[in-house]
């Protein structure tokens, strides 16, 4: 059902459970890939270990995605290497801290939104000019575009921006033919979605994950794998008439 033979998808935070199991999927549809991380031995050792250790239509490459003169560097040397590119997701991230607004660190705060939403800004900048009309850009954005959570100030501020930036990209993009989409994901169970749950749970004084599982109308955390078959469809043509869309992947988490 799904065709990516030949197209060049671009990766940020592929070193990432969730960024990895995309790739791991857009690569078996037919990606080739350019894996984008600031952790560059960890995303070559990740990426060996899931394609191989000669396997040529995959590119590691290291970027902090705040970092404008990084980003160009690296789009450079994916144009260089592919030719084109067709695909962007936009999926790095982190998290920052959870502390009353009197505590929360300022730099910490700038640290989170420069990643999240400069991030997806400049990738998108530098992306564009090599995206032929068909062509898409997913964001990874999270659940907590559409809620607020006590404490979680970078992280939450960060996520609905991106709902912004995915906005005007989908407005600004689609007389190219360039669709821009946004991925909402709920809890999933990985290292990320840990740290964040022993954060929120020091922050209000109870167990995290019993605290996210309340809320979830399914009952339980998702997987990177069910997060990464909606960035597949949104990557693919199979969603061809989708732009300017949220789209929810959280087990009901925001009904």
């Amino acid at each position: 059902m799904f065709n990516l033979d030949g197209k060049v998808c671009v990766v940020t935070g592929g070193a990432g459970s969730l960024g990895m199991s995309a790739a791991r999927l857009l690569h078996k549809h037919g990606a080739r890939l350019a894996l984008i991380d600031l952790d560059l031995d960890t995303l070559r050792t990740l990426a060996h270990e899931t394609f191989g250790e000669n396997c040529s239509d995959i590119l590691c490459l290291s970027a902090d995605v705040s970092n404008e003169e990084q980003v160009k560097q690296v789009i450079a040397q994916t144009v260089a290497h592919f030719g084109k590119i067709d695909v962007v997701l936009s999926n790095a991230g982190n998290f920052g801290t959870v502390a009353a607004i009197e505590d929360y660190p300022t730099e910490t705060f700038d640290e989170v939104m420069a990643v999240h939403v400069r991030g997806a800004f400049l990738i998108s900048k530098y992306s564009v000019p090599h995206i032929k009309n068909g062509g898409s850009i997913v964001i990874t954005s999270s659940v907590a575009a559409t809620r607020g959570d006590p404490g979680v100030y970078g992280y939450i501020t960060a996520k609905h921006a991106l709902t912004g930036l995915m906005r005007v990209l989908a407005k600004d993009l689609a007389p190219r033919g360039i669709r821009v989409n946004a991925i909402a994901p709920g809890p999933i169970t990985n290292d990320f979605q840990q740290r964040v749950e022993d954060g929120l749970g020091a922050e209000i004084g109870r167990d995290g994950t019993a605290f996210f599982n309340e809320m979830i109308p399914l009952g339980r955390h998702g997987t990177a794998e069910e997060i990464a078959a909606s960035m597949l469809y949104l990557a693919s043509a199979q969603s061809g008439f989708t732009t300017g869309h949220l789209l929810m992947v959280d087990g009901g988490m925001s009904v």
